[in-house]
């Protein structure tokens, strides 16, 4: 999900919630404790220089019960944030602390923004030398030509 389209769903929205790949929601007292902008410079396996950029959030529980951040502010911390540190329309990249911090896209279902898992993957399969999978085939699901019944009489 892009900056653009946060925005434009918390406008819709009259409370927040975030909900975990498990199912389970991340506490509405939750914090936006960072908005920034993520840039990863790195060369793949392959040799290959990228550059990728991300929008990050990071949310965050605290012990303040009573704490409720509404639709409206979280669009003004995203607007001061990219007007401040000059973010443009990326992708968002969410951090929340479970039993480790994790990493996640962010999509949403309507109602809850959910937090999807990311995985790694290579990027230079081309140029790494790890071998393409081959597909497997289940063998009788071949269906094989010229062949003969044994009792047809052709053998």
């Amino acid at each position: 999900m892009k900056l653009s389209e946060i925005k434009r769903h918390l406008a819709s929205l009259k409370t927040i919630a975030f909900k975990l790949p498990n199912g389970e929601l991340v506490p509405n007292h939750f914090h936006v404790t960072e908005v920034g902008k993520i840039t990863k410079n790195f060369i793949d396996c392959g040799g290959t220089i990228r550059n990728e950029e991300v929008v990050n959030f990071q949310l965050w529980k605290a012990d303040d019960y009573d704490h409720r951040l509404h639709p409206e502010k979280l669009v003004h911390i995203i607007e001061l944030s990219e007007k401040t540190l000059n973010i443009p329309d990326l992708d968002i990249e969410v951090e929340y602390q479970g039993a480790t911090i994790g990493k996640y896209g962010l999509d949403f279902d309507g109602t809850n923004f959910l937090l999807t898992t990311k995985q790694t993957d290579c990027l230079a399969k081309d140029n790494c030398g790890i071998p393409e999978a081959k597909p497997k085939v289940k063998l009788s699901n071949i269906q094989v030509q010229n062949s003969c019944d044994p009792n047809s009489g052709c053998c």
